[in-house]
């Protein structure tokens, strides 16, 4: 496989982000798709995640991706926010099995630190960085979908099994193979930690 496709999913009820990326052996990253799927916040929720669905379902139909990533839900002060998150973020997940697509959730933080070197930086340096990297005209707007191109880097450098078959390829600079097992030996000793 010469380049590794993700969709990155940022999930919300209200906004759910959905970013393609193409990323090539390298680390070189392409924009292949970017957008927001609405729903509207006074429909019934059953509405509301089949609107999300719709919407995932034909990116999936028109980018085709080798994986897809999905921003892990955490415990936020608003507990009917993150209630909608995760069930957007179980709509995603569920639609990606059904397709035999391997699935992975990522932190905000870990995105935010592969992304842009710091676990806690704000928007506006994460839509920032995925201007620079992708070679955009301007910043990827909303936030959201930011967030969700973001995602799918994490992914691709790094943050999944499919992305670590994808740079474990005998192509890579003796530097790209050093970087791509700092990497895995790094998460090995966090996920030992927890």
């Amino acid at each position: 496989m010469s380049t590794l496709r993700v969709l990155g999913i940022d999930p919300g009820l209200t906004r759910c982000g959905v970013g393609v990326v193409d990323v090539a052996r390298n680390r070189t990253a392409t924009l292949v798709h970017v957008g927001v799927v609405r729903s509207a916040a006074d429909s019934p929720i059953a509405e509301r995640l089949a609107t999300i669905a719709r919407g995932i379902r034909e990116v999936l139909d028109l980018t085709q991706p080798h994986v897809v990533a999905v921003e892990r839900v955490f415990a936020q002060h608003n507990l009917h926010s993150v209630t909608g998150t995760a069930q957007a973020s179980g709509v995603a997940l569920m639609l990606a099995a059904e397709r035999g697509i391997p699935a992975a959730t990522h932190t905000p933080s870990e995105v935010k630190a592969a992304v842009t070197g710091y676990g806690a930086a704000d928007k506006l340096q994460v839509q920032t960085m995925i201007q620079r990297v992708l070679r955009l005209d301007a910043l990827p707007q909303p936030a959201d979908a930011a967030d969700a191109l973001a995602l799918a880097l994490c992914h691709a450098w790094g943050g999944g099994v499919s992305a670590q078959a994808h740079v474990a390829d005998t192509s890579l600079t003796p530097a790209q193979r050093a970087w791509a097992e700092a990497e895995k030996r790094s998460r090995t000793k966090r996920v030992a930690r927890t």
